[in-house]
């Protein structure tokens, strides 16, 4: 076994390091005593990670000097809400949180983005350290900086770019997750490797589950991801520009959450976005059929649909409350190869044109 530990530097504005590497959970201390000055931390987590992980998390934080408090929310996308963001931040006013002091988010992107936001937001920002506990918000939404809440008009509409001041991954906490949550994370390293054929290849490479090999080669993979992620956002932190390539398959991913009340997870809504514009750009000439059955073969390996059961009018009509959107328009991202993706302002007719080429015709016209 390897363990090896990767330590990946984020140079925006605000820099700071990923550590990914298998029982770093049980050094969360270390690392958050050495990003602020003081040691009172608020350990915000949801009632499926809190009963699994937060012992240990508070315990080295305790370790290393730290009077632990700890707040647990409801877990699901629900909870990603302008109430729940509230509660949290009237439980640092209650705790008197200062700006010496850390708020450590403890699980997947609904976590992160709502204890990222909230101490953003609290006394005009206090440290927040990342401790992704899914695949999804390892290799995705706990770099970068981009923290939000859901509005009813739309997803992700109110938030901030905060920087946290680390991040810590640990695979091994992977053990836990479920089968579905996986299958989230796996969604996000799928469009990873549709924007850099480095990630593609470690993917078809990956040996199975049941091999002594697989937890180091996961480890690698997601190292790989956030070191990708990383290049796009030190070129663009506010999402400019170049940024919005990291957008592949979410604008009609985030349609799919909409329209179906966000009774399909995240990264199983973005497989499905990643299907629908792929196979629009193989059947209007702007990609080789080779690059869609890739995709099919990996999105079936790891145990993700295809299949788009919505029709164009519903997809559309939640594609215009995109932040992404604007006036009539909306910047796409097409992929037209594997580490080949391009962005595209598209008019909103010709965006339905593409979906009515990417999804079956069975599929139903309105939500």
């Amino acid at each position: 076994m390897n363990d090896q530990t990767y330590e990946i530097h984020v140079p925006t504005g605000e820099p700071y390091a990923v550590s990914i590497g298998r029982g770093l959970i049980h050094r969360v201390g270390a690392t958050a005593a050495a990003c602020v000055t003081g040691r009172r931390a608020l350990v915000v987590s949801d009632g499926n990670v809190a009963p699994l992980w937060g012992l240990p998390v508070r315990w080295s934080l305790e370790g290393a000097g730290f009077e632990v408090h700890d707040w647990t929310f409801p877990a699901g996308e629900q909870s990603k809400s302008p109430d729940m963001l509230m509660a949290l931040i009237h439980r640092a006013a209650e705790l008197r949180l200062s700006r010496r002091d850390l708020v450590v988010a403890l699980g997947g992107g609904v976590t992160g983005d709502l204890a990222g936001l909230a101490a953003a937001l609290w006394c005009r920002g206090v440290a927040c350290l990342q401790v992704p506990t899914s695949l999804l918000a390892m290799v995705d939404s706990s770099v970068g900086g981009k923290t939000a809440v859901n509005l009813p008009a739309g997803k992700n509409l109110m938030g901030v770019f905060s920087q946290p001041v680390a991040v810590v991954c640990d695979p091994d906490v992977l053990e836990t997750l479920p089968e579905d949550e996986y299958a989230n994370g796996w969604a996000e390293i799928v469009k990873y490797g549709m924007l850099d054929r480095g990630v593609a290849e470690m993917l078809e490479d990956l040996p199975e589950e049941d091999s002594s090999e697989y937890p180091d080669a996961l480890t690698a993979l997601i190292a790989r991801c956030v070191e990708v992620k990383r290049d796009v956002v030190a070129a663009d932190e506010r999402e400019g520009s170049t940024r919005a390539l990291l957008n592949l398959g979410h604008t009609v991913g985030h349609a799919v959450e909409r329209v179906t009340g966000y009774g399909v997870p995240h990264g199983r809504a973005v497989g499905v976005g990643l299907a629908v514009l792929t196979r629009a750009m193989v059947r209007t000439g702007r990609a080789k059929p080779e690059v869609l059955s890739r995709l099919l073969r990996l999105l079936d390996r790891f145990g993700l649909s295809a299949e788009c059961p919505w029709g164009p009018d519903a997809l559309l009509e939640a594609a215009r409350a995109d932040k992404k959107s604007t006036g009539g328009s909306v910047t796409l991202v097409l992929p037209c190869g594997w580490g080949d993706c391009r962005l595209e302002s598209t008019r909103f007719g010709d965006f339905r044109k593409l979906l009515e080429i990417g999804i079956p015709t069975d599929a139903p016209q309105s939500c």
